[in-house]
């Protein structure tokens, strides 16, 4: 968000905390993106606001209450609030449970065993959600619209747009099994906690094959998650770069350094694999502190 959003939106958080009788003196930016993350003090709540018509955060509070009430290692919504959107001067606010990050961070042993709990809750909830194509289809429609990315030069337009194309259809071609998946799963939406690993931003919930979830953590993590099928792994480690790659060329994208990021991409796409995970692309030189994220 811009500055000015940002201020406002702080304002929105606050507003809603003090009307819930949560004191909320102070709000501590944790990430600014598309959302912002808050940690309000003193009454120590975790808010997330998003500019109201660009989130979908009635799914996200419904789905967490279902994966709450069947033990799944999500993080829970405040509560001593209504598990519900707040609505303040056009931003829709949730507020969450705040948890202090604790040392070491998890092991990716724990890790891939709170996915694959993650994953088993979401095989038994009820919920439509998009699947993994609709999401491919918006970065397509980035890739697609010069008005939408006006500084990707025409080589790589058609080199993108070619290759998401490609893998969505190879992927299609597999016949996976398809569940409801986190859809971002990568260790920027997994907090350290004193009840060990938690995952956070469910608004990014689709249906898919789990090696699209797989495909956004590290590879230690994969290689504690039972039964992968590597190739497809490696096609949807591709796909998740080329996905990323789209939304950075994407005009008003905020994402700090996105230009360099949306080249560095592109390079990697065409050299060829073995294809790397998100981490690894943000330890290369000048990598960012934070794991690229796909904005919605």
């Amino acid at each position: 968000m811009e500055i000015t959003d940002v201020t406002r939106a702080i304002a929105a958080a606050t507003s809603v905390a003090t009307l819930l009788d949560l004191p909320a003196d102070d709000a501590i930016v944790l990430h600014n993106s598309n959302k912002l993350a808050l940690r309000l003090t003193p009454c120590d709540v975790f808010a997330r606001v998003a500019p109201v018509g660009r989130e979908v955060a009635q799914f996200e509070v419904e789905l967490a209450q279902q994966l709450t009430e069947i033990g799944c290692p999500v993080c829970p919504l405040e509560p001593r609030a209504d598990p519900r959107v707040y609505t303040r001067d056009g931003f829709a606010v949730t507020l969450w449970t705040y948890y202090e990050t604790v040392a070491p961070r998890f092991s990716p042993v724990e890790y891939a065993k709170a996915l694959e709990q993650l994953h088993a809750g979401m095989r038994d909830v009820d919920m439509p959600s998009l699947r993994f194509t609709d999401r491919i289809a918006e970065a397509e429609g980035v890739v697609a619209d010069p008005d939408r990315s006006p500084e990707l030069a025409d080589a790589d337009r058609v080199f993108l747009g070619g290759r998401l194309a490609g893998l969505r259809s190879a992927i299609e071609k597999r016949g996976a099994v398809e569940q409801l998946l986190h859809g971002e799963p990568h260790p920027g939406n997994v907090l350290s906690t004193g009840n060990g690993p938690l995952f956070i931003d469910l608004e990014t919930c689709c249906r898919g094959p789990v090696e699209f979830d797989l495909a956004h953590v590290p590879e230690a993590v994969c290689n504690n998650y039972p039964n992968i099928d590597q190739g497809l792994l490696d096609e949807c480690r591709q796909l998740v770069l080329a996905m990323v790659a789209a939304w950075r060329w994407e005009l008003g994208d905020q994402f700090p350094n996105g230009r360099r990021f949306g080249e560095e991409f592109l390079r990697v796409l065409r050299g060829g694999p073995p294809w790397p995970t998100l981490d690894m692309m943000n330890k290369r030189p000048g990598g960012l502190q934070k794991s690229p994220k796909v904005p919605r």
